[in-house]
């Protein structure tokens, strides 16, 4: 299978990003490697792009995904594999089946976690509710209240993992529902602040439940330049502390490695987006030192 890396060929994308107070580093000792692999608003697409389909002729698809991510965990099996939401609606395959292919894949493919987008409603909630059987991973969505729902217990706000004695935390955000999805589609959901749950959340990950690495799975979009203000993964890395990288979705925005984001007490926050419609596959290395210092690199590799 043929893939490349879309690596900014320079110092600053090749290097080592330091988190907490450290900067940007050509090389640190590393001791336990984790490896974060992640996709988003993949919508439906099974197959690979059409030889017609321009630039994305001969591209994507859930079998060369699951090449790539079998090589890589081969390579190091202290591997998470997330997905940041949107996984439905945009190909005959959601049509027909509803979400249970998409479901039954990601299965196959072992993911770890995923959280929810606006695009997960469109069968409704029950629809949503409907495939959950054939998911064999959890989800997780800190700022949607589905206490009133059928949803209800089948969505944590946060799930730890444990990786060579290193500690992860991973939490879920999700877009404002009103006006994106009709009332009717998602019921009693409640959509809470999603500044305030995560500040809340990290605060939990890193205080009570003592996690050496956080991770947030947005699905709130990475910047709105012609609303500056709006709620977005990059004001959200800046509002925020303790996050190490928050993995991005819903704005089908493509970055060829991780922005580096300053939080509120002036900590480096990695944020990333992978595009759109399973063409990349996001892959974040973060190196452990015996004192739990950490340094992370990061790439968008084509599938």
């Amino acid at each position: 299978m043929k893939r490349r890396e879309f690596l900014q060929q320079s110092a600053a994308g090749a290097a080592l990003v330091g988190l907490g107070s450290l900067s940007l580093q050509s090389f640190v000792p590393a001791q336990r490697k984790i490896t974060i692999l992640h996709t988003n608003d993949v919508h439906s697409h099974i197959d690979p792009f059409g030889p017609e389909d321009g630039r994305n002729a001969n591209k994507g698809g859930v079998a060369r995904r699951a090449s790539l991510v079998e090589s890589i965990r081969k390579e190091n099996p202290n591997t998470l594999l997330l997905d940041a939401g949107d996984i439905f609606q945009g190909t005959p395959y959601f049509n027909y089946y509803g979400g249970e292919l998409e479901f039954k894949l990601m299965s196959m493919l072992k993911y770890d976690l995923a959280t929810i987008g606006n695009h997960d409603f469109d069968n409704g909630i029950e629809g949503l509710y409907k495939q959950l059987p054939h998911a064999k991973f959890e989800f997780v969505s800190a700022n949607y209240d589905f206490s009133n729902t059928i949803m209800d217990t089948h969505v944590k706000p946060y799930k730890t993992f444990l990786k060579e004695g290193v500690k992860i935390g991973v939490f879920g955000l999700g877009i404002e529902l009103d006006g994106l999805v009709l009332k009717q589609q998602y019921k009693e959901t409640k959509y809470l602040d999603p500044i305030e749950i995560a500040q809340d959340m990290s605060r939990i990950l890193k205080e009570e439940e003592k996690c050496d690495l956080i991770i947030c799975l947005s699905h709130i979009g990475y910047y709105y330049k012609s609303s500056p203000d709006k709620v977005s993964d990059l004001n959200l890395a800046r509002a925020t502390k303790d996050i190490d990288l928050i993995i991005g979705g819903h704005t089908h925005t493509f970055l060829p490695k991780p922005t580096i984001e300053k939080n509120v007490v002036g900590e480096n926050v990695l944020v990333n987006q992978v595009g759109c419609y399973g063409l990349y596959l996001g892959k974040i290395d973060f190196y452990f030192n015996r004192d739990k210092t950490k340094t992370a690199k990061g790439t968008t590799i084509m599938v």
